[in-house]
C-alpha cells in the first residue's frame, strides 16, 4: 500500500519559496484595485486574453467560478489540429490558419506541451468515404501546412497493424496517414494562467460572480463569492469581459435580465482506457459524412472518442452517461478489435460542452466559430474557440478591445501588432533534454526513475527542475503517489504553492493525471487533501 512518507510534513506545512500568494492575500489585492479588464471565466479564452491584455499593458483580473480550465476546457479530445474534416466544407482557409497556430505551438510557444502524432485513417468496405477521396484530402492536408509533418499518404493495411495491434483489419482496404499534434489540455491552461500572472495579471480561482456592479448603466466590475470560505467581495474594472463558456448566457442575464440566448451547446463525450497494447499511431475513423471518432494514445492510456449530441441542460451537470459509453465503444469497434474495449479496461469517463453558435441545424454540421457581443451594460462577451488557435483568438478579442467605442482602452494599452507573436508559455523547452538531466543530475539518494522523469519532463518543460529541488531538500518526496502511475508527492506540493490547486480534485483532475488513469483511491484523495490543507494551517 502506498503511504505519504514521514518526512512529507516537515516540507508541506509551509508554502514553498517563491510560492503564490494566498486566497485571503489576493481577494485583497483584487478588491483594493481598479482593473482595466476584469475577465470572467478562465477556460480556453479567459486565459489566452488576460494573457494578451497583461502583456499589452492593461492591469487585469481573472476569476473562475470553479478552476482553471475546471469544465469545457479540460474536456477536450486533446487535439492541437489543423482540422482535416473542415476541408469537407471547402474551409480551405480556416485550415491553412489552424496549421499555422499548431506549427508555432508545437515549435515556438509550447513544445514542451504540445507533441507530435501520427493518425490513421482506415478505409472500410462499404465506409463513408472510399481511399482515393481520403488519400487526396491527407495529401491536401499536409500540403497546407507546407508538408512539416511529412506528406499525407496511403499505405496498406498490413503495414497499419504492424504498428497499432489494436487495428481491425477485417473487410480494410487501405489506411491514410497524416501528422497532426496532441497535448494535456488542463496543462496548457495552467501553464497559460501561469503566463498571465508573470505578466502582471491577478488571478482566483474558486471565486463565483453573483452579481455585476454598475454605473450609471455600464457594467463596472462584479461581486464575487469566495466558494471555499463563503468570504464575499468585489472587483472593480474599466470593462467586464465574459468568457464563462457554457454559462455566457447566465452572466449575459445578470447584465440584463431580457438578453436573447446568443449561443447553443452540443455535449462531447470521452472514455480512457488502460492499454492491452502500444499503440504507435492515433485511429481517426470516419463514422458518416461529418463525423469521426478517435482512438488515441494519450497518457499512457487509449482515449476514445467523441460524442456531439445537443445539450439543453445545465452546464453544471454534463457528465458522460450510460448511452455516451454505449455510443463511444460501439462507434470504435468499427476499427478497433474488441479486446482493447472492453469494459472492464475503462478508467474514466468525462464530458464538457461545445459553445456553437445559435442558429439552425444539427449541432454535428454548426460551425466552431467565435461568438462575441456586446451588452447593453458595456459588458463584452466571448464564447467558443478550441485550444488550436486558442492564442490567435485572444489577439482577435483584444483587437476589439482597442476598436470599443470612446477608445479607453486603447490608449493605455499597446496594440497588438506591437505585441511579441511567439512569446513561449512558462517551462519551454526541449523535453528530451529536460528528462536527460533530471535523470544525469541527481544526487544519489535522490534519483527520479525514468518513467517520472519523463512524465515531468513533457508536463512542465524547465519547470520541472523546481519539483527536482523539493526532491533534494526531502527525498521522500520524489515517491510515487500511487505505485501505477508516474506522479510523486513533490508535484503536490509544487500544485499547492504555484499552480493555485485548493481542492484534491485541483490535484487529481487537473494538475496531474491520477484521475484519468484511474488512480485516484479514497487514500490518495485524503492524503492530497491533508497536503493541501497544510498551507494556511
Amino acid at each position: 500500500m502506498n503511504t505519504i512518507p514521514q518526512s512529507v510534513p516537515t516540507l508541506g506545512t509551509h508554502p514553498a519559496a517563491g510560492a503564490n500568494p494566498g486566497r485571503a492575500e489576493t481577494r485583497d489585492v483584487l478588491a483594493r484595485a481598479t482593473y482595466d479588464l476584469l475577465v470572467v471565466g478562465g477556460g480556453i479564452l479567459g486565459t489566452s486574453v488576460a494573457w494578451h491584455a497583461a502583456q499589452s499593458g492593461l492591469r487585469v483580473a481573472m476569476v473562475d467560478a470553479g478552476d482553471f480550465a475546471g469544465a469545457t476546457s479540460s474536456a477536450s479530445s486533446k487535439l492541437v489540429h489543423g482540422g482535416l474534416r473542415y476541408l469537407q466544407t471547402g474551409s480551405v482557409k480556416l485550415v491553412a490558419e489552424n496549421h499555422h497556430e499548431r506549427r508555432v505551438l508545437a515549435k515556438d510557444v509550447a513544445p514542451h506541451l504540445v507533441n507530435p502524432l501520427t493518425f490513421y485513417l482506415p478505409v472500410y468496405k462499404g465506409g463513408p468515404h472510399g481511399a482515393a477521396k481520403l488519400g487526396a484530402g491527407v495529401f491536401a492536408y499536409s500540403a497546407l501546412s507546407a508538408f512539416g509533418d511529412g506528406v499525407g499518404r496511403v499505405i496498406s493495411p498490413a503495414r497499419a497493424a504492424a504498428d497499432n495491434p489494436g487495428l481491425r483489419t477485417e473487410n480494410l482496404k487501405a489506411v491514410a496517414v497524416y501528422g497532426d499534434h496532441q497535448m494535456n489540455d488542463s496543462r496548457v491552461a495552467v501553464m497559460t494562467v501561469r503566463a498571465a500572472v508573470a505578466a502582471g495579471a491577478v488571478v482566483l480561482n474558486h471565486a463565483e460572480v453573483t452579481g455585476l456592479r454598475f454605473t450609471r448603466g455600464r457594467v463596472t466590475g462584479a461581486e464575487l463569492k469566495d466558494r471555499l470560505d463563503g468570504t464575499e467581495f468585489g472587483v472593480d474594472a474599466r470593462l467586464v469581459l465574459n468568457a464563462t463558456g457554457p454559462w455566457v448566457d447566465h452572466l449575459r442575464r445578470m447584465e440584463h435580465s431580457g438578453a436573447a440566448p446568443s449561443i447553443r451547446l452540443s455535449k462531447g463525450a470521452h472514455l480512457v482506457l488502460k492499454r492491452k497494447a502500444p499503440w504507435r499511431a492515433a485511429m481517426a475513423t470516419p463514422i458518416d459524412k461529418y463525423r469521426i471518432t478517435f482512438a488515441l494514445p494519450w497518457e499512457d492510456q487509449l482515449l476514445l472518442g467523441t460524442t456531439d449530441e445537443p445539450f439543453e441542460g445545465d452546464p453544471g451537470d454534463v457528465a458522460a452517461t450510460e448511452a455516451d459509453v454505449e455510443q463511444i465503444l460501439s462507434e470504435a469497434a468499427v476499427s478497433v478489435q474488441d479486446e482493447h474495449l472492453s469494459r472492464d479496461l475503462i478508467s474514466y469517463a468525462f464530458a464538457g460542452l461545445r459553445v456553437l453558435p445559435g442558429g439552425p441545424g444539427g449541432v454535428e454540421a454548426a460551425k466552431r466559430e467565435t461568438v462575441v457581443t456586446e451588452g447593453r451594460g458595456g459588458m463584452l462577451s466571448v464564447a467558443g474557440g478550441k485550444w488550436t488557435t486558442y492564442r490567435h483568438i485572444g489577439r482577435t478579442v483584444m483587437n476589439r478591445l482597442a476598436r470599443l467605442p470612446g477608445g479607453a482602452l486603447a490608449e493605455d494599452m499597446e496594440p497588438v501588432s506591437q505585441l511579441p507573436r511567439r512569446v513561449p508559455l512558462p517551462g519551454v523547452a526541449n523535453p528530451n533534454a529536460v528528462a536527460h538531466r533530471l535523470l544525469v543530475d541527481r544526487d544519489p539518494g535522490t534519483r527520479i526513475d525514468p518513467l517520472t522523469a519523463r512524465h515531468l519532463a513533457t508536463h512542465y518543460g524547465s519547470l520541472s527542475f523546481d519539483i527536482a529541488r523539493l526532491v533534494s531538500e526531502d527525498p521522500a518526496l520524489g515517491e510515487r503517489i500511487h505505485p501505477d502511475g508516474p506522479e510523486i508527492w513533490a508535484q503536490v506540493v509544487y500544485a499547492r504553492d504555484h499552480e493555485w490547486a485548493v481542492t484534491a480534485e485541483d490535484v487529481l483532475r487537473r494538475r496531474t493525471t491520477l484521475t484519468v488513469r484511474g488512480l485516484d483511491t479514497p487514500e490518495v484523495r485524503a492524503r492530497v487533501e491533508e497536503l493541501l490543507g497544510r498551507r494556511e494551517g
